[in-house]
């Protein structure tokens, strides 16, 4: 693979290498230091920037101050140790639902993940934000198509041994799925976040495909399990360095009355394997591995191999969430965290609990080297259209265009009013960013 993968991305798209400065856009500054991104925006005004449009922006945005004419061969991620994952800000990007949409086709999601970057704020000084993705592999109920918005095409059931997602690739370019995925890591690298993509462990939500067949996964099946895991540690290698795990809470069997997936779940043995070998495999000892609801029994969490665990507390009690940091302090590998909203929200928070609850996450806390983990989702940055919300554009793919076009369905997946919350989340991160 070439190194540089973003020159190739480049090159894909017949763009020259060399880079100019973008200065076309609201540029927020976090208060006492260089960090900076662009926010006051609308989803639209970039992501139908064009790739290159897109790269000279996040070079602008450069935290040294140093706009690079050509982007560097080598890209380290940014260094917060190797239990940055306690800490972190979690932000969850629907990047099948950012993609581009021609009429019923899906496509390039990670092209259009990569024109938002420069809206996310980057890391603090003292914590990182880390980007997850939704999708990376093919799901199995329509991959590639969108669909009426009641039409289920789910996120949650994905298919192994089969590449990548056809809703996240450009495939009409001379840049295989792998190089583009690489170009993503880079490019949130040099942003100063971290990045990971969203991973599902109820059996038979998953398929693995063969040349001639397809199997309902088993996690009996030891050949399944070593393609999970060779599955995970391809991502790792690729610059990927968290896997938020669904439905972790009920790993062994615990608490399964509360259970909503469908099929087998490994047990609790089984997973501290899994955990160990993408470790092990990939040589990063500073993944996180983020589990979703696996936050009452710390300590088994914690010995599973876990980093963070969602749904605690909320951040509407700050002062709770404060007391929860002091009391964790000392625990510096696994914390659970705050949420904001999580991929099950349907509605209901208002702009204010909302913005709230994001003040609460970024600053309940007497020391900002004790903060607790957070999660937010693409609609805690950029709000979506009144008559949809996070759960339904992962169980479903509509396009809202009006006219067919990509770009038509951008402008309406969010709402105009979005723009002033998208200023407000600004001016919280602002202020939080030097600590």
């Amino acid at each position: 693979m070439e190194i540089n993968c973003v020159n190739k991305l480049l090159k894909a798209f017949d763009e020259d290498i060399k880079l100019s400065e973008n200065n076309d856009f609201s540029v927020y500054y976090a208060l006492g230091c260089s960090k900076k991104w662009v926010a006051n925006i609308l989803p639209y005004e970039l992501i139908s920037l064009n790739i290159k449009e897109a790269i000279n922006l996040i070079m602008t945005l450069s935290e040294g101050n140093i706009f690079y004419e050509k982007f560097p061969d080598i890209i380290e991620t940014p260094n917060y140790g190797d239990n940055w994952g306690r800490f972190a800000n979690y932000i969850e990007l629907n990047n099948r639902a950012i993609a581009q949409m021609n009429y019923d086709r899906t496509c390039c999601g990670t092209v259009n993940t990569i024109k938002l970057l420069p809206a996310i704020p980057p890391s603090a000084r003292s914590w990182a934000n880390c980007v997850i993705i939704s999708q990376i592999f093919p799901n199995i109920f329509g991959d590639s198509y969108n669909k009426a918005p009641d039409v289920e095409n789910s996120i949650y059931g994905l298919v192994l041994n089969d590449g990548y997602s056809k809703n996240i690739i450009s495939e009409n370019i001379d840049i295989t799925p792998d190089e583009q995925l690489r170009a993503l890591c880079d490019l949130a690298h040099f942003r100063g976040l971290k990045i990971g993509f969203r991973m599902v462990i109820s059996a038979e939500q998953m398929k693995v495909r063969y040349p001639d067949c397809e199997q309902t996964f088993d996690w009996g099946n030891d050949e399944h399990l070593e393609i999970y895991i060779q599955e995970c540690t391809k991502l790792m290698n690729l610059g990927f360095e968290c896997m938020f795990i669904d439905s972790a809470k009920h790993i062994g069997g615990y608490d399964c009355a509360n259970y909503t997936g469908v099929g087998r779940l490994p047990e609790y043995p089984k997973m501290q394997y899994i955990l160990n070998e993408i470790r092990l495999r990939s040589g990063k000892g500073n993944i996180s591995f983020v589990g979703e609801k696996s936050s009452d029994d710390f300590e088994r969490y914690r010995m599973m191999g876990l980093t963070a665990g969602t749904d605690y507390i909320t951040g509407d009690d700050f002062e709770a969430v404060k007391a929860l940091s002091e009391s964790l302090k000392y625990y510096r590998d696994y914390a659970p965290g705050v949420e904001i909203e999580n991929d099950n929200y349907e509605g209901g928070i208002s702009f204010e609990q909302r913005l709230h609850r994001i003040n609460t996450a970024l600053y309940a806390y007497y020391r900002a080297s004790d903060k607790l983990p957070s999660f937010m989702q693409t609609n805690d940055i950029f709000p979506l259209r009144f008559d949809t919300n996070t759960h339904h554009i992962m169980m479903t793919n509509p396009s809202y265009s009006t006219d067919g076009t990509p770009i038509s369905h951008i402008k309406n997946l969010f709402m105009e009013e979005g723009r002033w919350y998208n200023h407000k989340v600004a001016e919280l991160f602002a202020h939080a960013l030097c600590r």
